[in-house]
């Protein structure tokens, strides 16, 4: 795991949005939030659970035609400076991405470093729900600037 070697940010400076997947599943709306954050010039982690959902999601990100192209890696394929979205499944940042895109809770560590956080979680499991509301309870206290998206039949609607 490379060490992660970046400022540290105060929680006020990083954006936290908790996004509740009701209509669609995270392969189909990761694309679109991934597409934007390169349409604003930015890198991307996705930080999976385990190597299985790396897997699922790189298959997903190829697949996709919304955007018609997302340039991404992971471990298996290297050259992680190289690559504007790395998937993985261990906390590191070795593409310097400031913006986390947290897969069902998962990243053990600070969050410090990065400016955004896009923490999205299956609104269908009562499980998955439960933690994130733990997630935006603590984060929320720790000072965090906290949004929460729900899912509307043709986007996202900032509800909280």
């Amino acid at each position: 795991m490379q060490e992660i070697d970046k400022n540290i940010l105060a929680p006020a400076e990083i954006q936290v949005g908790f996004y509740h997947l009701t209509r669609s599943s995270l392969e189909e709306a990761l694309p679109a939030l991934l597409g934007r954050t390169l349409d604003a010039g930015e890198r991307a982690i996705v930080r999976c659970k385990d190597k299985a959902m790396v897997k699922r999601l790189d298959r997903a990100l190829w697949a996709c035609s919304q955007p018609l192209w997302l340039p991404h890696g992971s471990k298996t394929m290297g050259h992680a400076e190289r690559q504007p979205i790395w998937l993985t499944d261990c906390d590191e940042q070795p593409n310097t991405g400031e913006f986390l895109f947290r897969i069902n809770g998962a990243w053990d560590g600070e969050v410090t470093s990065f400016r955004r956080v896009f923490d999205l979680f299956d609104g269908h499991d009562e499980d998955s729900v439960a933690q994130a509301r733990g997630r935006w309870k603590a984060m929320k206290q720790e000072g965090y600037r906290m949004a929460y998206w729900k899912q509307e039949p043709t986007g996202w609607k900032k509800a909280g």
